[in-house]
């Protein structure tokens, strides 16, 4: 069995395996990732970060590409803020 890494998403805990990406982390509890300027709920397209879609605030940085970024023991991810 793999080791967990838990993270919090949006203030609610989530174990996912070491070596999963942020983005694994977040579209198992969270509807969306961000929303547009227009209000419409986006999720990731490309899984590569070349699309951009899947940025959150990772430990207080913004804009991070959460399919690029490992999931780290203790993350506090933010989505849609």
């Amino acid at each position: 069995m793999s080791a967990l890494v838990r993270i919090e998403v949006n203030g609610r805990a989530v174990e996912v395996p070491a070596g999963a990406s942020v983005a694994a982390a977040v579209a198992s509890v969270a509807p969306h990732f961000r929303r547009s300027r227009s209000g419409q709920p986006r999720a990731p397209l490309c899984g590569m970060g070349v699309c951009f879609e899947c940025r959150v605030r990772i430990d207080g940085v913004e804009h991070q590409r959460a399919c690029l970024v490992p999931a780290r023991e203790g993350m506090q991810v933010v989505c849609d803020d």
